[in-house]
């Protein structure tokens, strides 16, 4: 099968955690937003499942995926989905469903993240809400990102089939997901991360086996995974950093 994923261009966002599980797997995947329009892909494709009356079934948002007669939406619901279908989720049912559970924390985690540059609204630029940023920065440094790390550190120490994984031996989406808030977070607050992170050599071991794999290495040297900037979830701002 040939996936389509629909996604926001110029931004890795929400997106990155389902390419990155389609990378991972050597997935054959389209990104539409970089298809031309006259040949079905762009923005507009992307308005048309979102807006369009003939979905019975409409995403709310990006990023979701077509699969074959399936649109399927909400990032953790997509890789609910491709998990065992690209061999990246435990086999048992239990399993599958820890890491669900994992990865959905980590969607609470992003959004956390999100907010301490967009406290009060998405509606709103971020210059319209620095100091409530600050603000929201300096306790999520102090108290929400050791709280974060801490609990996936301490899953990393209570699994009985590795050092290194979240869920079992073999590697899955939860794992790939990790890694990329990690590379987020040393993107957005470079000193609160490494700070953070000194806490966490099984996160930080984490990280490095998920992008010293080879197809990530491959993916990361394509040129395909875009660059972190000030248009997504993950934002540098040096002054929140010192928050």
């Amino acid at each position: 099968m040939i996936y389509e994923l629909y996604y926001w261009p110029g931004i890795q966002g929400r997106g990155e955690f389902v390419r990155l599980a389609l990378e991972e797997a050597g997935a054959e995947y389209i990104e539409m937003a970089l298809v031309p329009e006259e040949q079905g892909g762009g923005v507009p494709a992307m308005i048309q499942f979102l807006e369009g009356s003939e979905v019975a079934r409409p995403p709310f948002a990006p990023p979701f995926l077509k699969a074959g007669r399936k649109l399927i939406g909400q990032t953790a619901n997509i890789l609910l989905f491709l998990g065992p279908r690209l061999g990246l989720a435990p086999r048992d049912a239990a399993g599958r469903l820890w890491t669900h559970q994992l990865q959905l924390t980590l969607a609470d985690f992003v959004v956390e993240i999100h907010d301490t540059h967009h406290p009060i609204g998405g509606g709103l630029y971020y210059e319209q809400q620095k100091a409530e940023a600050k603000r929201r920065s300096r306790d999520f440094l102090a108290h929400r990102l050791p709280k974060f790390l801490g609990y996936f550190e301490g899953v990393i120490a209570r699994n009985p089939d590795s050092v290194k994984r979240l869920a079992g031996k073999r590697l899955t989406y939860a794992d790939l997901s990790m890694a990329q808030v990690i590379a987020g977070l040393r993107y957005a607050f470079p000193g609160a991360a490494r700070n953070a992170l000194r806490a966490c050599p099984r996160l930080r071991a984490l990280h490095d086996e998920v992008f010293a794999r080879a197809r990530i290495k491959r993916y990361v040297a394509s040129g395909r995974r875009l660059a972190f900037n000030n248009d997504g979830i993950f934002r540098r701002y040096p002054e929140l950093d010192a928050a």
